[in-house]
């Protein structure tokens, strides 16, 4: 196609997500034979002839194919639509950079595109340990808020160190009151990335106008205390990084390569299997990888 970039594929992340359009729990136009997977990140080898911006050879990355009937990423060679490509910043890592584009686009679509987070505002991140978790604390940080989370005491140290401070224990019966002590003026944004979606508790630490995102947790029923919620002027905002438009995603783009350029943006913890592996992979993200990415690898030509 005139419109689309040809990608050598050196990696191809697996996300929660794409378990979700493999099994049909994620209803979304397919193309069949249909090829698994969302992001990736190559080389270009050719461009279509209404192209511009990229040329053979460039490092690259994407995190929209494999959805609303565009064939996915997990293959030797994608063609990519250009205007879902982005470029590797010079002196980064392309299988660095993709293994943390996916959760990190999640965490800026929900927190600067939906939420709207404001520097100075206070943010809380529960499950802070993940992948869209750590994603999201180094990501309010860079928009100027205060970050507080909670997260297993494992992964204290590591909240710690992306700038959450402080860091409570998710398993401890009292950890809404300690927010609340912690935070006395209400939290301006809750972003749940572990998907437990407690909004019994959630609501009820809300400053006024403070917004709750739901961006996790398929399964979940949780109840909803309206009284709460209207007498804060608060809201509940539902997401999933799948709706977003192109010029969302691009926007989402240019932060990220902005903070992998400087070196605030990374995986905490990346494996490598082939291509042929993807099964297991499957397997593994639908048991839950805390905080780890699996990357497929085609085989070398």
């Amino acid at each position: 196609m005139p419109t689309e970039v040809l990608v050598r594929v050196e990696a191809s992340p697996v996300n929660r997500v794409d378990t979700f359009v493999r099994s049909g729990a994620f209803r979304t136009p397919l193309t069949f034979p249909f090829v698994i997977g969302r992001d990736l990140a190559g080389t270009v080898l050719r461009v279509g002839a209404a192209v511009t911006g990229f040329a053979p050879g460039d490092r690259v990355w994407c995190n929209s194919m494999g959805h609303a009937g565009r064939p996915g990423a997990a293959a030797g060679r994608v063609a990519v639509p250009a205007d879902r490509l982005y470029p590797v910043p010079a002196g980064v890592d392309p299988v660095a950079a993709v293994a943390v584009a996916h959760p990190a686009a999640t965490a800026y679509l929900a927190l600067v595109t939906h939420a709207r987070v404001r520097p100075g505002e206070v943010v809380l991140v529960i499950g802070a340990g993940g992948n869209v978790g750590s994603a999201a604390v180094t990501l309010a940080r860079a928009a100027g808020a205060r970050v507080v989370a909670t997260a297993h005491p494992r992964d204290a140290d590591h909240c710690a160190g992306l700038g959450a401070e402080p860091v409570f224990d998710y398993r401890d019966a009292d950890w809404a009151a300690q927010v609340r002590r912690a935070c006395p003026s209400g939290v301006d944004v809750v972003l749940d990335a572990a998907g437990v979606n407690d909004l019994t508790s959630t609501v009820g630490l809300l400053a006024p106008r403070g917004r709750v995102l739901v961006l996790a947790g398929l399964g979940t029923t949780p109840t909803l205390p309206a009284g709460e919620l209207y007498l804060r002027d608060g809201a509940v905002l539902g997401f999933v990084i799948s709706h977003a438009t192109v010029a969302e995603l691009a926007d989402a783009a240019r932060a990220i390569n902005a903070l992998l350029a400087d070196g605030r943006l990374r995986a905490r913890t990346v494996e490598t299997l082939p291509l042929a592996a993807a099964a297991e992979a499957h397997r593994r993200a639908e048991d839950g990888l805390h905080g780890v990415r699996t990357l497929l690898l085609p085989t070398p030509p």
